[in-house]
């Protein structure tokens, strides 16, 4: 079949984009959860027919209820039956009984929803049931979730749930060639994460070139003989995705789009950046140029242009161009002042590997466009490798749009529900925890300075550890992580790290997180994916602290990581630390609300408190601000390569 997607709704603009504001305001309105739960909890009374069933029997319905949603006929009663036998069909295969909060998240998806379900609460199963029931209906599936550990594991652990239902599943990672990526997407269900996917689609595109259609394909097929280009594809079309993490993969990394690129050797090119790094380090901030840390942008002064042409004058060649000159410097003045080794990027085998802001998660296969990635090489001084020209390009927000039918499931969407609708026609129904959750927040500690931060957060942990209790610290890059753990074994204290560098044993150290006394140092990547269960006698004596070493520009993240304690009815607590000279302050926070969180410092109180947390939530909202304008311009990019390319047909 081919890999073609349907061409995405265009997104609202002047007065009907303040209709759709309104519409997406409405949607809060809708009671979902009670309907849902409601509905759920039947479905749950009717499962209980099936436990004294035989397997065969079982596998009878099972089969009936396949045929069934394969010739369409999936009305409601249908689906809570078939959402009924696969409960059953859960507990006989991996042991797990889906109870009214996990049905009730598997129907939100089924109705094109986002389920937010907390950390801890099953997302892996529901996935299962709702891929099962998209799997029957025999135009396929995708589970998008975010690395190739999950996709392996997820696909390995629930595929007794898909066989039993008479489902194939399949899984693409990296490393897999074209025949067995065609393979795993042959399957009713396909694990896969949204950067495979994206690019298997964009691939496929490539290869199909301007073939557009099933009648022209079939022609092309008859015209090009023994091998055609439809053969070569991997992909059987756009039909149905369920989004693991779903803010992350549809709101987070939709900053950046994908690119697919080939070699474009230019000597003088590469050397021109190497040169651009030379001349960058002949400049002085202040006087030269100035650095803008909230957009990470780099504006040259008047003398800086000065020096930059009488520096460039003996070289020549590209450098005689003004403009062109300026760009490369800029360039590399940027690489050297805004993007941070241990933090952005870490160098392994010599070569430049960077590491993603959301999740810490290295990515090889990845480079930074515009010539960002060749002069953060010139600025390291290892050889620079040609800028690649650019084959084919997709922004995740359009490519996900092209799904015909499209759910998914996160801990944390609530916060952007109104982008999610905005973009994807997608609203987010809260499911509530099977148990309370008794999660402890303790007030927000804010210092003056970042010793002063690690100093209070390592006598913090000095006094969870003394107490027996397990401590997971969440870091913003692979350099804090580095430092606290240099703190940690200067005090004695045993402890594992996790980052872009360390993730080797990340699914085991994350799951032993929780035994009594273990200290875990984590970047973001500890949020997502493994559950964190208490060791023997840990509920006891308080449970899992967590303590975030700062708070991250999106608050959805910190919510990700105090969502760590405290998952199934568990005790924990949670903790946050801010010094005045974190990111997040600096790049956000205007000098005298600034001032006026300074002042709450001499001020300890329950007010001072209120109003410090007040400031911080302040600077997240400026911060998300800013990136949900910079989602909005990858938008308006693609709207434009709509029109303007529009004269040569579909383009991705």
């Amino acid at each position: 079949m081919l890999a073609l997607g349907s061409r995405p709704p265009k997104l609202p603009k002047g007065l009907d984009a303040v209709a759709e504001a309104v519409v997406a305001a409405a949607q809060d309105l809708v009671p979902r959860q009670s309907r849902l739960l409601k509905r759920a909890a039947g479905i749950v009374d009717q499962a209980r027919e099936f436990v004294d069933w035989t397997d065969a029997k079982l596998r009878d319905r099972l089969a009936q209820t396949h045929e069934l949603f394969r010739r369409g006929r999936d009305g409601r009663a249908d689906l809570d039956a078939a959402l009924a036998v696969l409960c059953e069909v859960a507990f006989r295969q991996v042991g797990l009984r889906p109870f009214r909060e996990q049905v009730a998240a598997a129907l939100a998806m089924q109705q094109g929803l986002i389920a937010e379900m907390a950390t801890g609460e099953g997302k892996t199963l529901v996935g299962a049931l709702c891929g099962a029931v998209a799997g029957w209906r025999g135009k396929g599936c995708h589970v998008v979730t975010v690395n190739d550990y999950l996709v392996r594991r997820d696909a390995e652990i629930m595929g007794p749930i898909y066989r039993a239902a008479g489902l194939r599943v399949g899984f693409v990672q990296g490393n897999m060639d074209p025949a067995s990526r065609r393979h795993a997407y042959e399957a009713d269900v396909t694990y896969v994460t949204n950067k495979e996917v994206t690019a298997d689609f964009l691939r496929d595109r490539l290869i199909l070139g301007q073939t557009t259609g099933l009648a022209p394909a079939l022609l092309a097929k008859i015209a090009e003989g023994a091998a055609p280009r439809v053969d070569r594809t991997v992909m059987r079309g756009l039909e149905y995705a369920v989004i693991d993490e779903a803010d992350s993969l549809l709101v987070d990394e939709a900053v950046t789009p994908l690119i697919i690129s080939g070699d474009a050797p230019n000597a003088e090119q590469v050397e021109s950046f190497q040169q651009a790094a030379k001349i960058a380090s002949e400049l002085q901030q202040g006087r030269d140029y100035t650095v803008n840390l909230r957009f990470r942008d780099v504006d040259l002064t008047r003398q800086g242009r000065t020096a930059i042409s009488e520096l460039a004058a003996p070289l020549g060649g590209i450098w005689m161009g003004v403009r062109r000159r300026e760009e490369l410097v800029v360039q590399a003045l940027t690489a050297r002042d805004l993007f941070l080794r241990d933090k952005h990027y870490v160098i392994q085998e010599g070569k430049i590997v960077i590491v993603d802001e959301f999740t810490g998660r290295l990515m090889p296969d990845r480079t930074w466009r515009d010539g960002l990635h060749q002069a953060i090489e010139a600025k390291e001084n290892l050889t620079v490798q040609p800028p690649k020209a650019t084959l084919a390009r997709i922004s995740f927000q359009r490519f996900f749009r092209m799904y015909r039918r499209l759910a998914g499931m996160t801990g944390t969407a609530w916060e952007v529900r109104r982008e999610l609708w905005r973009v994807y026609r997608l609203a987010v129904v809260r499911i509530p925890t099977h148990k309370p959750c008794i999660r402890v927040h303790e007030p927000t500690h804010v210092v003056t300075t970042t010793p002063q931060r690690w100093s209070a957060v390592l006598e913090q942990i000095k006094e969870r550890h003394k107490q027996g209790r397990p401590v997971l610290i969440g870091t913003r890059s692979v350099q804090a992580s580095e430092h606290l753990s240099q703190l940690l074994t200067h005090a004695n204290l045993e402890h594992d790290v996790l980052n872009a560098v360390r993730q080797e044993q990340e699914a085991a150290i994350v799951a032993a997180a929780g035994t009594p006394a273990r200290i875990t140092v984590a970047t973001n990547m500890a949020g997502r994916g493994t559950d964190i269960k208490l060791g023997r006698g840990v509920a006891e004596i308080g449970g899992l602290h967590v303590i975030a070493t700062e708070r991250h520009e999106s608050g959805r993240i910190d919510r990700q990581l105090f969502g760590r304690a405290a998952r199934q009815g568990d005790p924990g607590s949670a903790a946050a630390f801010v010094s005045l000279e974190d990111e997040l302050i600096r790049r956000y926070l205007p000098k005298p609300l600034v001032q006026l969180l300074a002042w709450t410092l001499t001020r300890p109180s329950k007010p001072a408190d209120i109003l410090a947390r007040a400031i911080i939530n302040y600077a997240q909202h400026r911060s998300s601000g800013l990136a949900y304008r910079q989602r909005q311009s990858v938008l308006k990019t693609d709207d434009w390569l709509d029109q303007a390319l529009g004269f040569a047909g579909f383009e991705p």
